[in-house]
Parts: C-alpha cells; structure tokens; sequence
C-alpha cells in the first residue's frame, strides 16, 4: 500500500522556492509515497485527516495576520491531528512544520511568543542543539552547531516551559549565540510529540537550487543593498560547503519522511 502525505503550500501565491524544493523531495519517495498540494492561503485549500504525512510549509507575513477564511480551519486541522495522535488505537499521523507554520504550531500550542524580530533574519547561519537537541535521532548525523538557512522576519520567543512539560515537547535547538547584543535566543526546532516536529529554519533549503537563484544579477543586486556584500558572500560560501548547508539538506526532510514510512510501515493495523 503507497502512504499518502499532504503538503500545505503557504506561499500566498508568491514566487518562492521551498515548495519546489518539498516538491522534489516528496517525489523521490514516489514508490512509498503519493502526495498532493494544498494552496492554503491563496485558495482555502486544506486537507482532510485521511492522509498520513503532512509537511506544512514556511511562508511569508506575520503568522498571526488572519488574511483569509483557511486561518481558523488550519488551527483546526492542526488540533485535529494532535487530538487523533493522542488515541492509541489511531495510526499515527506524522507531521512537520517549517518557518511560518512552525511559527502557528508554536502559537496554537501556546509554547512561545511570537514577535518581530529587530532585523530580518536572512541567509545562512549556525544553531545550536540543546540537551534535548543533541538526543533526537533526526539531527544524530549533524554536528553541533549546524548549518542552516534562515529568512524570517518573525520568531518564536519566550517559551512556555510549564506548557512544554505539560505537553511533553522539547526544545531541540536555539539560535546562534549573539553575546554583543541584548536580545533573546529564538526557538530554532521544536518536537512537539513523537509523531510532530518542527522547525524555525528552512531544512527543505537545496544548496544547487539556492546558488543558482542567488546567483541572478538582480536578485544578487537587491540581497546586496539590503543585507550587505559581506553577508552574500558568507551565504555563498555556506551553500558551496557540503558540510554545511549540504548535510542539513540531506539529513532532516529526508531523514523525517524515511522515519515516518518505517513506523507506519510497522504498525499494527487496529480493526
């Protein structure tokens, strides 16, 4: 039996270049794996509960700005896959969030605060694992600190740790240290339950892919006047790194969906 997985595209209808990436990645899983996208904000497309993979993907905007009918029915379908996990007798449900997404979950959980950050998060950067970090089985092959692509104008902050226990989440990583300026490390990854995770950052980021999109002469012009020379040329040299950028790549979207096709593979079927 071919698994099925849903991906929520939440792009607005923007240029982008994660879905293509999601894209890719859940095509190479074809002889496990059928999958359709879902245009969540642009044309109130959700998914029902059938499937059994979600991936929820990053976007643009502020993550609490109701801009649309879909904003309360995906708080529903988030709640509705955490309360079918809590049965026992279910098939699991597994389930990722990247950036924006991850950013409602965290919301929707009440695990953090989200605010604006002082200046726009963009290009390539360390994180770091925390205890916990360094004991999830998805992050094992990469180092610590490890590379990341990071575009964000918004994070998570301030976390909730009485409502971490009381879910039995995890904080798996923490953003860079920055010890020059006075302002609180971001929730960088989440486990949210055996079955759901989370991440700040961009792990669906395709080094060929990026180079190549950062390469064009205006693209390279516009990143240039807004985020400076020095941090193009430190963003390049990452995505050129096969250590760096490269092995979260190959290691967590991938490293997810092969954990999830096993488990499901291996459960018991409840009649």
């Amino acid at each position: 039996m071919v698994l099925r997985a849903a991906l929520l595209d939440m792009y607005n209808g923007e240029s982008n270049r994660g879905i293509p990436m999601l894209t890719s990645m859940l095509a190479s899983f074809s002889e496990d794996l059928s999958f359709e996208r879902f245009d969540v904000r642009a044309k109130n497309e959700l998914p029902d509960t059938s499937f059994d993979i979600y991936i929820f993907s990053g976007g643009p905007g502020d993550p609490l700005h109701k801009d649309g009918p879909w904003f309360e029915p995906y708080f529903g379908l988030i709640e509705s896959l955490w309360q079918w996990n809590r049965d026992p007798e279910n098939p699991r449900k597994y389930v990722f969030f990247i950036c924006h997404s991850f950013q409602m979950a965290c919301h929707h959980f009440g695990l953090g605060e989200i605010t604006q950050r002082f200046k726009m998060s963009f290009g390539t950067y360390p994180v770091h694992k925390t205890h916990c970090g360094k004991e999830e089985a998805l992050f094992a092959p990469l180092h610590d600190p490890f590379y990341i692509a990071d575009f964000r104008r918004f994070q998570v902050v301030k976390p909730n740790m009485e409502r971490f226990k009381a879910m039995g989440a995890q904080i798996l990583c923490l953003e860079k240290l920055r010890p020059h300026v006075d302002f609180e490390r971001a929730l960088m990854a989440v486990r949210f339950s055996p079955e759901m995770i989370g991440t700040q950052f961009h792990p669906e980021a395709n080094p060929d892919g990026l180079l190549e999109y950062f390469w064009e002469p205006e693209r390279k012009r516009s990143i240039i006047e807004e985020h400076g020379e020095t941090r193009y040329h430190r963003m390049i040299r990452d995505l050129a790194n096969p250590m760096k950028i490269q092995l979260t790549f190959e290691t967590i979207i991938p490293g997810f969906l092969r954990q999830a096709i096993q488990a499901l593979r291996e459960e018991p079927v409840f009649s």
